[in-house]
């Protein structure tokens, strides 16, 4: 990152949203351990374009996130680049837990009741951001899971591994276009802790150094190159 120009805190199952232009870099540090971050994409310009998980881990022959694979749109463009990763694994298959899920592990709690000590859930905390921009159920995505790491067994199950993101973690995106960015610090869906994971995470924003012909994300996949041209063509246009 050139310049941090703005530096904030998410609070444990929390929530926020914010529009990231191309060329800026947006840094997440989980402070304690232990984090989740989910997070989704969306076109400011045309709402109707927004992250698709399953073309984004196929056209990369993926099935995990790490530095160099890019964030697709459903339009075959690139929300974001990672350009730098200390974990070498993120998840974004297993999407967000739900207020049921979280009542049955941790039991009840609301924010009438128990204020800042409630358990949000990263459902509803989706729905809450994509309000603010006449948006709703029908536009929820699946959603990456950052700082999070999920394996499965010979029948297929999936199963979190706990003590994969240690205090410190962080990731950097790269935005390639301009990024309305939804993002909650609300539980993994898969997480069987014994109290309600209560993990705040850093963010970091700033401007990114320019992309070369020699950068690492470009160059990670062919099929990269060509996101990055379907980019070109899209910002021609405008």
């Amino acid at each position: 990152m050139k310049i941090t120009e703005y530096t904030t805190e998410i609070a444990p199952g929390g929530h926020w949203s914010l529009r990231m232009r191309k060329g800026t870099q947006m840094r997440l540090t989980d402070l304690e351990g232990g984090a989740n971050v989910g997070m989704l994409f969306y076109n400011p310009e045309n709402l109707l374009e927004r992250y698709n998980a399953p073309d984004t881990l196929k056209c990369q022959h993926t099935f995990r996130l790490t530095r160099g694979n890019c964030l697709y749109s459903d339009m075959g463009r690139i929300f974001a680049s990672i350009v730098e990763d200390s974990l070498g694994w993120h998840e974004t298959v297993c999407g967000n837990i739900r207020a049921d899920q979280v009542a049955g592990r941790w039991g009840p709690r609301d924010y009438q009741h128990d204020r800042n000590n409630w358990h949000q859930n990263g459902h509803d905390a989706f729905l809450v951001e994509l309000a603010k921009y006449g948006l709703g159920r029908a536009d929820l995505a699946a959603s990456v899971n950052w700082f999070s790491k999920v394996v499965t067994d010979s029948a297929g199950r999936l199963t979190l591994v706990e003590g994969h993101s240690t205090p410190g973690s962080h990731l950097t995106l790269r935005f390639e276009m301009d990024t309305l960015v939804l993002l909650h610090t609300c539980p993994h869906p898969l997480c069987q802790a014994p109290a309600y994971p209560r993990k705040p995470v850093r963010i970091d924003l700033g401007k990114a150094e320019p992309v070369s012909d020699d950068d690492y994300c470009l160059n990670f996949r062919p099929e990269n190159q060509r996101g990055f041209r379907n980019n070109a063509l899209y910002h021609l246009g405008k």
